[in-house]
């Protein structure tokens, strides 16, 4: 199989739900952003005069240092880390590039009169917090406790979406994948039968000029000693990669070697999994690699579980050394409905009646690749029995298994080959296009910025 280029990207994300499954919310650790100090070069300390100032004009678009430090803090609030000062000066200097492409894409949704609708970022940030195992409007709750405003995280999404739809356009009739190109697919896949493929997920910093690449490659250290510090790959790769597998929190999905770049495979080959790469020098930039899992082609085992949840939710947060009547009683019913319901209609009708605030229908799960603790609960439960509760913070879950089955997860069915291939186009298709734009923008640095985008 061809070698497909950074032009050409398999961003396939397999989410796993079973943080969903756990009830409770993930608790994101309180934290504050450092304000820039003054230091050996001379920077001014952030007051809030200055946050006003404008810094950047993007086609006549203005980018303030307010809208620099907002997207920071939402970094420190996302990954749960507090970095230093000087940790905090190197992202503040990425963030301005990334800040600079989200206007353009911004101004092309624009010009093509794209409308993002309320519904839509709704949905997307309901979509961030059941990733990350939240009750509803916690992460909102969060941002206007450490004084972040919604609109920061609100203002991010709409690009995101937005752009999609932009890129949908640009596709035109190529955003329709042909069965005779799936058949094609499916044949190289089989003639790849043997080779190890691996599950890979990446964050990609762009370089605008080869020949200074001091600040982007300071900025891509930093962040991987972040990784490395504990910050959550997804998260940091959906705050800071320019890569389109962003929207899918730097997931490439599973790739067979000779769609990893040359400079990257043989890194890919000896890390241990989990691990965090060096800066990696590609076209165009530097990447940061993980790799979750490997496997070979055309064969890989595993247990795929069907399963169903209800979830009884408390009307205030548990303190366990002083529950509530509500969450007393909650724990009274949770027990006896753990007693008797026998199939999973029963447990999809008691969670609907519970009013769905978790979906009853966390999604198929590979059973091997659950985290250690909810593999250890699912494990237990005997396929067609309820869960006893798994009480947390905000409330009490029961999980019933429904099936257990054998299937080979390395046999890619038609629909997931068209996946494969349309994501490629759609990365390819991203990539021009942002060139493009910025090639053709009019960008206007003030003096503020200056020393924050000095190499």
């Amino acid at each position: 199989m061809a070698f497909y280029s950074r032009l050409s990207r398999v961003a396939l994300f397999s989410l796993t739900t079973c943080t969903a499954l756990m009830v409770g919310g993930q608790a994101m650790a309180k934290s504050h952003i450092p304000a820039a100090t003054p230091h050996e070069h001379g920077k001014a300390a952030n007051t809030p005069a200055t946050e006003d100032q404008i810094i950047i004009i993007v086609n006549g678009q203005i980018l303030t240092q307010r809208d620099v430090e907002d997207r920071a803090r939402l970094f420190v609030i996302s990954t749960g880390l507090t970095p230093n000062a000087e940790v905090m000066e190197r992202l503040r200097g990425q963030l301005i590039q990334q800040l600079i492409n989200e206007r353009l894409k911004m101004q092309e949704i624009l010009r093509r009169h794209i409308n993002v609708e309320p519904e839509q970022i709704a949905e997307a940030i309901r979509t961030i917090e059941t990733r990350n195992g939240m009750p509803e409007n916690a992460l909102r709750n969060r941002l206007k406790a450490d004084g972040v405003s919604l609109t920061t995280l609100i203002d991010q999404i709409r690009v995101q979406i937005g752009w999609m739809q932009v890129l949908r356009e640009e596709l035109g009739t190529r955003s329709r994948v042909t069965p005779l190109q799936i058949t094609q697919r499916e044949e190289a896949l089989q003639r790849e039968a043997g080779r190890p493929q691996y599950l890979i997920s990446e964050i990609f910093v762009p370089v605008n000029d080869p020949r200074h690449d001091a600040t982007e490659l300071a900025f891509t250290q930093t962040i991987i000693n972040q990784l490395r510090n504990g910050a959550p790959f997804a998260i940091v790769a959906a705050q800071f990669s320019q890569d389109q597998s962003a929207l899918q929190g730097g997931s490439r999905g599973w790739m067979q070697e000779d769609n990893i770049e040359p400079e990257v495979l043989p890194i890919v080959q000896k890390m241990p999994e989990n691990a965090i790469s060096n800066p990696i020098k590609v076209p165009g930039g530097y990447e940061i690699v993980t790799v979750l899992d490997r496997r070979t082609i055309g064969k890989q085992m595993g247990t795929i579980l069907n399963m169903r949840q209800a979830f009884f939710p408390f009307s205030t947060q548990l303190d366990p050394s002083n529950p509530t009547d509500q969450q007393k009683l909650a724990l009274q019913k949770a027990i006896h409905e753990s007693q008797t319901i026998k199939t999973c209609e029963e447990m999809e009708a008691l969670n609907t009646s519970l009013g769905n605030s978790r979906p009853s229908n966390p999604g198929l799960q590979v059973e091997e690749r659950l985290a250690p603790q909810m593999k250890a609960v699912v494990d237990k439960i005997a396929t067609g029995h309820s869960s006893h509760p798994l009480v947390a913070p905000d409330g009490i879950a029961l999980l019933m298994v429904c099936s257990r089955e054998q299937r080979n997860l390395a046999q890619q069915t038609p629909g997931q080959i068209a996946d494969q291939l349309m994501n490629e186009r759609v990365e390819q298709a991203s990539q021009q296009l942002q060139r493009a734009l910025r090639r053709t923008a009019i960008i206007k640095i003030r003096p503020a910025a200056k020393t924050v985008l000095a190499p």
